[in-house]
């Protein structure tokens, strides 16, 4: 095992509940439901010295995440920790992790209610299942924003906005590249989330718009796509299991490239090549590519930007709301790509040795190497 392969031991455990700054607790926001019948983008008042999301109002703030314990939510609840200590008009911040069980994700919606929460943003990593829970809150007048992969519902009836992002656009991306790096063709394995999320499907389709037109290239697999639950642990039995089903894979697109990284040594043990990759960054996956490369073994890999400092967006639309600040006038965070080892476009595969392997070095575009490190601790 590398000393890279080594590091990406993913722990389940994580700190505790994140205090923004000293203060006053919840105060309520007093409506019979969240911010969205007065809020307008574009409009609002901001507290001088903050920025223009940040109203004068005092308020508490929850991050209520479906999945806590892999690396992209980790650091990702660094981003939001980090948004939120922008704006000193919030006084708390609060995170629970689901630990991909419904029922727990609902109760944690349910006790921040309970406890008085101003402001709250939801990733809903079961999909729709988590739309009562995530319209009660919005009923109780809580400040409610869920973001990423889409619970359903409608803005304004049952939570204030949905921040979004256009991963079809991910999706054509991947097949744009696949194309490239198959002149003759190929067989490609889908891996995503869990079943029937908005963002697999998302990407499914929008890879698909891209490889229809390419009947040489012929996508394999359960369709839509194979479920790992954006699980390492899962992601390896699938892995696994593919490898066994399939004589020949000659790409993988998948979702979260940690954890398809962290299958690597199953190509090993079954005498196989690593395949073109088209996925999410990762630094574990990108020294392992620099590895490769090294020992003449080089694999095609794109990657499009992780996306971590997304739900910094929903941190600005929930504080904005419930504060009283400036409201974002957008709610859908762009997609961009971030490495191509074929072009070195906009970026040449990226392995960064000063950061931990589970780290995102798209992530650099807003957090400190140090700020990482501690998320991943």
């Amino acid at each position: 095992m590398s000393r890279r392969r080594a590091g990406l031991a993913l722990s389940a455990a994580l700190a505790t509940a994140v205090l923004v700054s000293a203060g006053c607790g919840s105060t309520g926001t007093g409506s019979s439901g969240g911010g969205a019948g007065t809020a307008t983008p574009g409009q609002g008042e901001s507290l001088a010295g903050a920025p223009a999301w940040c109203g004068k109002k005092k308020i508490s703030l929850a991050l209520a995440d479906g999945f806590g314990a892999n690396n992209w939510q980790r650091v990702t609840r660094a981003e939001a920790a980090d948004e939120a200590s922008k704006c000193p008009s919030v006084t708390s911040f609060d995170y629970s992790d689901g630990q991909n069980n419904t029922q727990k994700g609902i109760s944690d919606i349910q006790g921040f209610v309970a406890k008085g929460v101003d402001a709250l943003v939801v990733f809903p990593h079961q999909g729709k299942a988590m739309l009562p829970a995530i319209r009660s809150a919005y009923k109780a007048g809580v400040v409610t924003v869920p973001y990423r992969v889409s619970p359903e519902g409608t803005a304004g009836k049952d939570f204030d906005v949905y921040v979004d992002t256009d991963f079809a656009e991910a999706g054509k991306l991947w097949g744009d590249f696949l194309v490239q790096a198959l002149p003759q063709g190929g067989k490609v394995l889908q891996l995503g989330g869990p079943a029937a999320n908005s963002q697999s499907l998302a990407e499914h389709d929008g890879m698909m718009k891209v490889l229809s037109q390419h009947p040489d290239i012929e996508v394999i697999g359960q369709e839509p796509y194979e479920v790992t639950d954006w699980d390492p642990a899962k992601t390896q039995q699938v892995v696994t299991a593919a490898l066994a089903r399939y004589p020949q894979i000659d790409a993988i697109a998948t979702d979260f490239g940690s954890a398809l990284a962290s299958a690597f040594p199953a190509f090993q043990q079954a005498g196989r090549k690593i395949p073109i990759i088209a996925t999410e960054d990762s630094n574990q996956l990108a020294c392992d590519w620099a590895d490769a490369k090294a020992a003449n073994e080089e694999f095609g890999l794109f990657t499009v930007d992780s996306q971590n400092g997304m739900v910094r967006l929903a941190v600005q639309q929930a504080v904005a709301r419930a504060t009283g600040g400036v409201v974002p006038d957008s709610s859908t965070y762009p997609q961009a790509a971030w490495e191509n080892s074929l072009t070195g476009s906009p970026n040449p595969v990226l392995c960064d040795e000063s950061l931990p392997p589970d780290a995102f070095t798209s992530a650099g575009q807003t957090l400190t190497a140090e700020q990482q490190i501690a998320a991943l601790k």
